[in-house]
């Protein structure tokens, strides 16, 4: 497929039953965000031998250590790296100031040498450099973007913006160990039809006891996949960043919040209306999501049984990606298929040209 290909708009309720085949994709008009299906631009495949720019667009790194562990990473699997010029930076909490690290994204984006844009770390930040990317000279220059966790306002305001599929994966400094190499391989480099499913940890009894998923509303549903971190695509409604929702596959996952406050970021997704008309969802891993002080609490399903259950689309939760040490990696902007009896989530074709 030619990395300017773009996706027919469908109408948005048939989004559920009807995918386009790859041979249709190939000759697809313009991309636009919220009419239809949908999907986004795919970028060029990796290979050993290019050449990736690791930026910090959010939270300074605070030991050069894990740059340094980012790189050697990235050079064991084959590619050339180059470091962003504030990948080291500092101004208070943030890797630069606003205006360095956009202009760090920019340059990567900008640079003809350069064949992906890796995320070093997440934290926060991401929301600040938005209306400083030159969306324009990006559109035009649509390659591999890697990350998540705060990452996840940068890939969605880029698919808004400009129609562009990234990755929600590992960031640079994550645990590059032979699960997430195998999945950069499959994914970005192969463009294999990767389906997401849990895997049963090492653990001698007779039934998976950990990273076990959970189905809410059973059911399979077809559409783009959106969202990531909770807290921060919430951080997005209200403003020019936050993708349309209706039709889509959403993905959510969290880290570090309690329970009641999970409750409110999706109180604040339901009461702005960006819950209705979904096409399904998927909810990876709640890292540390705690109850908290206080006299009680919800369970997390408790939580998503309230919001998702009356949607009556397919739901399941506990999927294997978030912040957890084998990440699946999984293109925002790419059609997928969800399956909340199966507990799967499949790529429905390649994810890069």
């Amino acid at each position: 497929m030619d990395r300017r290909s773009f996706m027919k708009t469908l109408a948005a309720g048939a989004v559920a039953t009807s995918v386009l085949s790859p041979s249709a994709l190939a000759n697809a008009p313009l991309f636009q965000q919220g009419s239809g299906l949908g999907a986004g631009r795919l970028p060029k495949r990796l290979k050993k031998g290019d050449t990736v720019r690791m930026v910090a667009p959010a939270s300074a790194v605070l030991d050069r250590h894990h740059v340094l562990i980012a790189k050697e990473s990235f050079e064991a699997l084959g590619f050339k790296v180059q470091l962003g010029e504030h990948v080291f930076g500092r101004h208070g909490y943030l890797s630069g100031t606003d205006a360095e690290r956009a202009a760090d994204v920019n340059k990567a984006f900008a640079d003809d040498s350069v064949d992906a844009v890796i995320a070093v770390r997440g934290g926060w930040g991401c929301n600040r450099i938005l209306p400083l990317l030159d969306y324009d000279m990006i559109n035009a220059n649509n390659k591999v973007l890697l990350g998540y966790s705060d990452i996840t306002s940068l890939m969605n305001a880029l698919y808004v913006k400009t129609g562009m599929v990234s990755f929600h994966g590992p960031n640079g400094f994550s645990y590059w160990a032979d699960f997430q190499a195998q999945q950069f391989r499959d994914v970005i480099m192969d463009g294999k039809s990767t389906t997401m499913r849990n895997y049963k940890e090492k653990e001698e009894t007779l039934t998976m006891m950990s990273n076990r998923t959970t189905t809410v509303h059973g059911g399979k549903a077809q559409g783009v996949l959106v969202g990531g971190n909770l807290t921060v695509l919430t951080s997005l409604c209200g403003t020019p960043y936050f993708p349309d929702l209706k039709g889509k596959i959403l993905m959510l996952e969290d880290v570090g919040e309690n329970i009641y406050r999970i409750d409110r970021f999706l109180s604040q997704l339901q009461l702005a209306g960006h819950l209705e008309g979904v096409a399904g969802i998927v909810f990876g891993h709640c890292t540390e999501c705690d109850p908290g002080a206080g006299f009680g609490s919800f369970t997390l399903h408790e939580v998503f049984e309230h919001y998702f259950k009356p949607l009556g689309v397919p739901t399941y939760t506990g999927a294997q990606f978030g912040h957890i040490r084998d990440n699946h990696i999984l293109p925002v902007g790419h059609v997928v298929e969800l399956d909340a009896d199966a507990a799967t989530l499949k790529l429905l074709g390649s994810a890069v040209a």
